[in-house]
Parts: C-alpha cells; sequence; structure tokens
C-alpha cells in the first residue's frame, strides 16, 4: 500500500525534532554556548533558513532543550510513582527508574547537569525554573501520601528539593561514571539508595512548625 504524504505539520514537527536531535548530539561532548546555528541546521539536515521557522534564535532552542529534557525527567518519576506502599518500595522503584532512564536519555541529563550552572544565562534561567516547577509538582505528590498530609506547604517543598538533589547527585555519578560497566552502575545505585533512606528515616518524626 502507497504511504500517505506526510501532512504539513507533521512535516513541520518532523523539522523540529530533527533540530532538537542534532543540538542534543552537539552538546554530548561540549557545552550549548559553543554551538552554532549552522552547525544544528547541517546535522539536522535542513537549510538554515529552516531553523527561524521553529525558533527565534539559538536561546530558544536552548530554551526548548531545557524543557524537553525535564518532560524525560517528568515521565521518570511518573513511572516510579506507580502505587508505592512503603518507603522502601519507594525507593527501591525510583533509583531503578533513575538508572534506566539516565542510560536511555544520557544527553538529555547531561544537558541539563552542565548547562544548570555554566550554560548561558537565558538557559541556566530556565534550568532553575523547571526544577523549581518540577519540585512543586513532586511536593503536590508528596502531600498525598497519608503520613505527610499535615504537613506544611514549605516543608513538603524542602523535602521534595532534597530528593530532587539527591537524584542530581546520582545522575552526575551515572553519566560521568569510570569504568562504564555493570559493577560501577550497582554501586552508584547502592548509594543512591542510601541517599534517599537518609532523607525518609527523618519522615516520621518530623512536625511542622506551627
Amino acid at each position: 500500500m502507497p504511504t500517505e504524504p506526510a501532512s504539513r505539520q507533521e512535516r513541520k514537527q518532523r523539522t523540529r525534532q530533527a533540530l532538537l536531535k542534532a543540538a542534543f548530539e552537539l552538546v554530548a561532548d561540549r557545552g550549548f554556548a559553543t554551538v552554532s546555528l549552522r552547525e544544528v541546521t547541517k546535522r539536522a539536515g535542513v537549510v538554515p533558513t529552516a531553523f527561524y521557522r521553529h525558533f527565534a534564535s539559538l536561546d530558544e532552542l536552548g530554551v526548548a532543550l531545557v524543557e524537553e529534557s525535564i518532560r524525560t525527567l517528568r515521565r521518570m518519576i511518573r513511572s516510579a510513582r506507580r502505587d508505592p506502599q512503603t518507603y522502601q518500595d519507594i525507593i527501591r522503584a525510583s533509583v531503578h527508574t533513575l538508572h534506566e532512564h539516565v542510560r536511555a536519555h544520557e544527553a538529555h541529563f547531561r544537558f541539563l547537569i552542565r548547562e544548570r550552572y555554566g550554560g548561558p544565562e537565558v538557559v541556566r534561567r530556565a534550568v532553575g525554573t523547571e526544577l523549581r516547577l518540577f519540585a512543586s509538582e513532586l511536593a503536590v505528590d508528596l502531600a498525598r501520601f497519608e503520613y505527610l498530609r499535615e504537613w506544611s506547604t514549605e516543608d513538603l517543598h524542602l523535602i521534595a528539593d532534597l530528593i530532587i538533589t539527591a537524584m542530581q547527585a546520582s545522575v552526575e555519578e551515572l553519566i560521568e561514571a569510570v569504568p562504564r560497566d555493570e559493577e560501577t552502575d550497582e554501586q552508584i545505585v547502592r548509594t543512591a539508595q542510601k541517599r534517599l533512606r537518609l532523607i525518609v528515616l527523618g519522615v516520621p518524626n518530623w512536625r511542622s512548625s506551627p
């Protein structure tokens, strides 16, 4: 059967995804600030003028890369929160999912880590904003657990920040792992689980300030 021609919207979406993919490939081993528009379009297989049909500038492309990477993070956490019963289940599921997604989307995680503090200002701001929104979303989800329902909004955000900070440390260790083998990954996973256990150990005894 002949394949139906793609619609204009489908072609536009494919070009946008090609530009994002090309940019992720280019920043795999260097900072976003060193990437040029011509490099991105050449790798994506489009003419430079086509770039401006999707992004007003390279800065806007950088923000789009941040959003794409954070979506990966959100999918990861939602997957790990499926029907948790105990702290141990939450920790095990979260760390297992973290490990899987980092290995499957290393370009995304490497980009976030590198640009969080060393990228162009607009990209740094975008990473910070998206991580704060991510923490707020996690705090809302944490409030659904019976033992956290009495916690204040401030304290829920604090524990969400601690969890995300611990996750970032584990992501960095996975990205920079040497040597790249199963034994190294297993050690990083064990350390990640310990970090989260240390955080949640204080939960039952914590009382929010009046």
